[in-house]
């Protein structure tokens, strides 16, 4: 017997037209939004970033591979990892599916990290993956736009994320030897050089040949990018993200690991 309330159709069928209004005023909000996205000011990126790419050695201009837009996922993979983020490779589980559709909107999705790009090949292999993928190695790329800090900001505290201060000792503090330990184990690192990356998405335009800035989002403003988590949303446990002390993170694994488990 279900410990969740149960009911009759007509029940039901209140609170859904009750939920159904509550959908909508979210869509209209989310339209919204989406609308004073796009009216950002644009801010021209002056930096000339260098990047390593299956074509070889590319600006950041390169990445829009002749199109107007590029959507860049900055995808946490640390140049001392041995593969990447399980929460980053969930959502780049649908760039493939996506990027063609993109690309016939004049988009062009990339992800970037700061791995060496062979460690990045190799991955992306691994996985089955054909979307682009360029490194940052070497670059300020990943610094500039608050994915990637340094040991001594790690040590001193100093940094930002979603545009706001974030005392990076804090990642650290939590408990760097508990159940987080195992997610950074599984990319072959310790959870202090794990904390040195950070998910985001960043988006770029190009016109007359001036690359520029238009919108980022970190954190949590990342939800609407997993399509996993788009229907675990809509289902009757939701995503089902409860840890347990013999599984703390293992409500989602890479997609070629649940087989072992």
């Amino acid at each position: 017997m279900t410990d969740h309330k149960t009911g009759t159709h007509e029940e039901w069928l209140a609170a859904r037209l009750e939920l159904l209004q509550a959908e909508k005023e979210l869509t209209r909000h989310g339209d919204e939004v989406t609308r004073r996205r796009q009216e950002l000011p644009w801010v021209s990126v002056a930096k000339q970033y260098r990047f390593d790419t299956d074509e070889g050695s590319a600006s950041l201009a390169d990445l829009f591979a002749g199109r107007s837009q590029l959507l860049v996922y900055h995808f946490m993979f640390g140049p001392d990892y041995t593969a990447g983020c399980p929460s980053c490779s969930a959502i780049a589980d649908g760039f493939d599916g996506f990027a063609v559709h993109l690309a016939h909107h004049d988009v062009t999705l990339c992800a970037v990290s700061r791995a060496p790009l062979e460690k990045l090949r190799a991955y992306r292999r691994r996985m089955g993956w054909s979307f682009p993928w360029a490194s940052s190695s070497g670059s300020d790329f990943n610094y500039d736009f608050q994915v990637a800090f340094t040991p001594e900001q790690q040590q001193s505290g100093t940094g930002e994320y979603n545009y706001r201060p974030w005392d990076i000792r804090s990642s650290l503090d939590a408990d760097p030897q508990g159940p987080l330990a195992e997610w950074a184990a599984r990319c072959g690192t310790d959870w202090a050089t794990y904390t040195l990356e950070a998910p985001g998405m960043s988006a770029f335009a190009l016109e007359d040949g001036v690359v520029y800035h238009t919108y980022s989002a970190y954190a949590r403003g990342l939800d609407g990018l997993w399509g996993m988590y788009q229907w675990l949303d809509r289902a009757p446990r939701g995503r089902n993200e409860e840890r347990t002390p013999d599984a703390p993170l293992n409500f989602y694994l890479r997609h070629d690991e649940y087989d072992s488990q």
